[in-house]
């Protein structure tokens, strides 16, 4: 079964109604949804109610330090007057609890011009059903070559291990930890070696001032034309119940010509299973690498 949908982003653009996401599988439709709906309250209210509707009090924020998005929202922020989003990619996790959303956005404070980026928005279901933000960062960007297609992965309905243990779990979690760490290792002695070993061949890269880019390939090649190297640093994860996707953030350091910048960094992970010699094989790859500026 192929798990990657596209959708024209005209279509999506054009019939931001019911009827289009009736045509997405109900499992990945109710996350776009929830996010279609925020956005939708953002405009017909404001950005500061719309986010309010998403939260919880362990709902993290980059601003792009990271902060509770509780305590931020309620302590009158710094956030823009009018603010667009559309989502152009999204999974959940076949435990259902788990999912990620990530698209254009354009933002503006009343008097100044209209800006640009990418928002990132790992979502948690909780014990109702509700979709609630997890993490979300955003990146700013010239606001030109980001028209993807929507992507989407539907969680399938096959068995998955349900572990009990908190010490079982965590080991689970500590596996994604350390192939990132690993990834960090290759990445000081070799960027490219280590991105051709763990990016997924249709890798988003969201980077500042940078258009967004789909593709290992194109990413490599934009890496190597700007003279750019990357090191990074893991400090957190976490994996869906079960098992099939994750996220790690840390901070990265970034290298081009004779500027070094210090980024934070979100990376969306998938477990995939390569068949090879009749013998199947598990392997992390990148869906998202993202990063912004400290």
């Amino acid at each position: 079964m192929n798990f990657w949908n596209r959708l024209s982003v005209v279509a999506l653009m054009s019939t931001m109604g019911t009827t289009l996401y009736a045509q997405i599988p109900e499992k990945v439709g109710s996350l776009l949804q929830a996010d279609k709906d925020a956005a939708a309250l953002a405009k017909a209210s404001t950005p500061h109610q719309a986010f309010l509707s998403i939260i919880d009090k362990e709902s993290t924020f980059y601003v792009p330090s990271a902060v509770n998005a509780y305590n931020y929202l309620n302590n009158r922020p710094n956030i823009p007057d009018v603010l667009n989003w559309q989502p152009t990619f999204a999974l959940v996790a076949k435990s259902l609890e788990f999912g990620v959303t990530s698209g254009a956005m354009d933002f503006q404070k009343v008097g100044a011009r209209l800006r640009h980026g990418e928002y990132l928005t790992v979502w948690k279901r909780n014990k109702k059903g509700k979709w609630l933000v997890d993490i979300r960062a955003e990146v700013e960007n010239n606001g030109k070559d980001g028209d993807f297609d929507l992507e989407f992965i539907e969680p399938t309905d096959s068995w998955y291990l349900k572990h009990r243990s908190k010490v079982r779990l965590n080991q689970r979690e500590d596996i994604v930890l350390e192939t990132d760490k690993l990834m960090s290792t290759v990445l000081k002695a070799d960027n490219p070696t280590a991105y051709k070993e763990f990016l997924s061949e249709d890798v988003r890269f969201l980077f500042p001032w940078t258009s967004p880019m789909e593709g290992k390939d194109k990413m490599m090649a934009y890496l190597k034309k700007q003279r750019m190297t990357i090191e990074t640093v893991p400090e957190e994860v976490k994996r869906s119940y079960s098992g099939d996707f994750a996220y790690t953030k840390g901070t990265a350091t970034v290298r081009q010509k004779d500027k070094v910048v210090k980024y934070n960094y979100i990376r969306i992970w998938q477990l995939s299973e390569l068949a090879k010699d009749d013998v199947k094989k598990a392997n992390w790859n990148i869906l998202i690498e993202m990063m912004f500026e400290k």
